[in-house]
């Protein structure tokens, strides 16, 4: 799933009591935590001249991929939420699931070719190879879903009578 797409469902699902930014957050952290710091590798090194974008998976350090299975395993994510909840954050911990969402979308969206998401990692490396969250199919039907529930969440006359 694109990023955009993550934080808007983090804010949809989890944006209420008490949490106005910390959802958008949580939604985007797991591929910020991987690919933040591969921008700005790829900012220093410039050796492509391409900074943003799709990068050839040849040109992606290993490093790369440890921080995106680290940061989309529950694992990481379950531990989060326990530490927040240890520290009587109960606001934070319900935004936190955002982040878990965000695994539970890339699972089935991405595809063996293109960073799989080994969600119980590093327990495991099981990993589903997915539909490409860039199909049309996927991504209209995404878009469609994050406008109805907006619409439905936030449309000031819900009592619409049909």
């Amino acid at each position: 799933m694109d990023t955009f797409s993550h934080a808007l469902w983090g804010k949809a699902l989890f944006g209420y009591r008490g949490a106005k930014f910390s959802p958008f957050l949580f939604g985007v952290a797991p591929d910020l935590i991987a690919f933040v710091p591969f921008t700005i590798f790829k900012l220093f090194k410039n050796s492509s001249g391409k900074i943003l974008g799709r990068p050839e998976i040849v040109e992606i350090p290993d490093w790369v991929f440890y921080l995106y299975d680290f940061s989309h395993s529950f694992i990481t994510s379950f531990l989060l939420i326990a530490v927040l909840l240890y520290f009587k954050k109960k606001i934070l911990a319900f935004a936190a699931l955002s982040w878990s969402f965000h695994i539970l979308l890339d699972f089935p969206f991405h595809s063996k070719e293109f960073f799989p998401t080994k969600i119980f990692w590093p327990i495991s490396d099981v990993y589903l190879d997915g539909i490409s969250w860039a199909t049309p199919e996927v991504w209209l039907t995404n878009v469609l879903f994050l406008t109805l529930f907006f619409f439905y969440r936030f449309y000031p006359g819900k009592d619409l009578k049909m």
